[in-house]
């Protein structure tokens, strides 16, 4: 990632934390939000190895290549689940924009092309992760669990979907952080 050190570091340790949260909602007796956290720890991670500042480290060309494959990879993961969900065709914006990013830093070799404006596919994933931001904070209400017969439950901490959805919500403006500097 581009940019002064300090905000970068700052993002790294947002997403690091995001990705450890997210493995442990991977421990929920729920399956598909055991599978739902794995993407989102995967991606929580990866986008903490992406966000480490160019200053301090220049990745191997190598490593965008293989960012883009796991991400690819993943993308069509998130392709064939989008079948059961809609949930999952926001996994596929996310992986798409992690493999669009890796490859954009690859062909630049890690260093920030100067041109004249946003690329579209940037602007495109821009105007949805900030869309997704905006609608992803006016729903994070806390939820309280309330049992079939009526009285309210306590839940573990991999099962609280107020904690998911503002995962999802840091996970985004990292994304709009992440592509604002590219």
């Amino acid at each position: 990632m581009h940019g002064p050190a300090s905000p970068g570091w700052l993002l790294v340790a947002l997403c690091a934390v995001t990705g450890a949260y997210c493995l442990l909602r991977m421990r929920s007796a729920v399956e598909e939000q055991r599978r739902a956290a794995g993407g989102e720890a995967l991606m929580g991670f990866g986008m903490a190895v992406m966000a480490v500042p160019a200053a301090v480290a220049v990745p191997p060309s190598w490593a965008w290549t293989a960012c883009a494959a796991v991400f690819g990879a993943a993308a069509l993961r998130a392709l064939w689940a989008a079948r059961t969900g809609a949930h999952h065709l926001h996994h596929l914006a996310e992986t798409s924009a992690m493999v669009y990013m890796a490859v954009t830093m690859g062909a630049s070799g890690g260093h920030h092309a100067h041109g004249g404006g946003v690329p579209a596919l940037t602007a495109v994933f821009l105007l949805y992760f900030a869309g997704y931001a905006l609608l992803s904070g006016v729903r994070l209400v806390p939820v309280a669990a309330v049992s079939p017969a009526g009285g309210v439950r306590t839940v573990g901490w991999g099962d609280r979907p107020e904690l998911a959805r503002a995962c999802r919500l840091s996970m985004a403006i990292a994304m709009l952080a992440m592509l604002m500097t590219l």
